[in-house]
């Protein structure tokens, strides 16, 4: 359904279960970084009224998921640790080119957001499947339907506003890339890492 290349390694789970600390706080961040990025897209395109009817329902969202997230972290008696640099999302953006016309940058903005929408909906479904820790796998098993419907919705944004015969193409290309940055990637405990 998600159509990625190349899933991720199960034995990242593992990884993850050594550090739960970090992946709450990784998973945290991910969630701040979602609800920017629909901002974003808001004050970037704001002719586009379906978009921003969407994008301003999903920084609802997503906040919403920043705050369970930071729940669960006081309730294991933790602090919100700091932000890391995401290595997938900044190699993932090397994928098209700068510039171009205004509908070309929110074509790639919508397939990079799809894709990352995509890789979390994938891990959340391996956490929910495979942590021992079984109030957290409940959590991530919840969140992957959310994940997945982020993804259609921004990948169906794509296919709205760009030619869906281009748009196809350039997500099988960005799809292709992705398997790439991913295979060197899932030895630490970081949703996209």
């Amino acid at each position: 359904m998600l159509g990625l290349k190349l899933p991720t390694d199960p034995r990242w789970v593992n990884i993850v279960e050594k550090n739960i600390e970090e992946i709450l706080t990784d998973h945290a961040f991910c969630e701040q970084k979602a609800t920017s990025t629909a901002i974003s897209l808001i004050v970037s395109f704001p002719e586009y009224t379906e978009l921003v009817q969407e994008m301003t329902a999903l920084v609802k969202e997503e906040m919403s998921h920043f705050k369970m997230v930071h729940d669960i972290i006081i309730k294991r008696g933790w602090t919100l640790g700091r932000d890391r640099r995401d290595d997938y999302v900044i190699q993932l953006i090397k994928f098209f080119p700068k510039g171009g016309s205004r509908t070309t940058q929110l074509v790639h903005r919508l397939l990079y957001a799809a894709l990352i929408e995509a890789r979390s909906c994938e891990r959340f479904r391996l956490l929910s499947e495979a942590l021992e820790d079984k109030e957290l796998a409940t959590f991530y098993r919840n969140l992957m339907a959310s994940e997945a419907n982020h993804y259609t919705m921004f990948l169906g944004f794509a296919r709205k506003y760009g030619n869906k015969k281009e748009v196809d193409t350039k997500w099988q290309q960005l799809l292709e890339y992705e398997s790439e940055i991913i295979s060197n990637l899932g030895k630490t405990e970081a949703i996209h890492g």
